[in-house]
């Protein structure tokens, strides 16, 4: 019997999120996300997830994203569970990302539009395949704001005609 477990999350980075390739070349980014919400007593409820993104997506988010960013991120659940060595079993949830955006609520952004690579380097989990080639660099270092000089002057959109896909 199958559900479906996807969950859509607002929060912050809490550390710089980890770019990291597996043998046979696969990029995998991870990081920290804390969610807030406020109780009825006014007191700040604070959960903390970890993120795993694959592929293109966790490139871009590898180049584009850091501590402190707002992002919203849909995916899905996965409990993870091992022990440790103690011996006592631990057991945590964690969200593995299909899509991450930046929150606009507090911020603006610029959009860079990766080369299409096709379907060939990355396979199902979300699509994509192969390196964007671009350079490591449009994030800040210890908080401070990316400097918009290094970024590429942003195309315009192609026309959007209703019966094609924007992208």
């Amino acid at each position: 019997m199958g559900f479906d477990n996807t969950v859509t999350v607002a929060g912050n980075i809490t550390r710089d999120p980890e770019l990291r390739f597996t043998q046979s070349g696969m990029a995998v980014t991870s990081f920290g996300l804390a969610w807030n919400r406020r109780r009825q007593d006014q007191e700040d409820e604070v959960s903390f997830f970890d993120v795993t993104c694959f592929r293109q997506l966790a490139e871009n988010v590898a180049e584009s994203l850091y501590k402190g960013a707002r992002v919203v991120i849909y995916g899905t659940l996965q409990q993870r569970s091992w022990e440790n060595a103690d011996g006592d079993r631990r057991s945590k949830v964690e969200i593995l990302a299909d899509d991450i955006a930046p929150s606009l609520k507090w911020a603006t952004v610029e959009l860079t539009k990766n080369e299409y690579r096709g379907h060939g380097g990355g396979g199902g989990h979300g699509g994509g395949g192969g390196h964007s080639g671009r350079g490591g660099g449009n994030r800040p270092d210890r908080g401070e704001r990316p400097d918009r000089g290094e970024r590429p002057e942003p195309k315009p959109a192609p026309a959007f005609n209703s019966n094609e896909e924007p992208f």
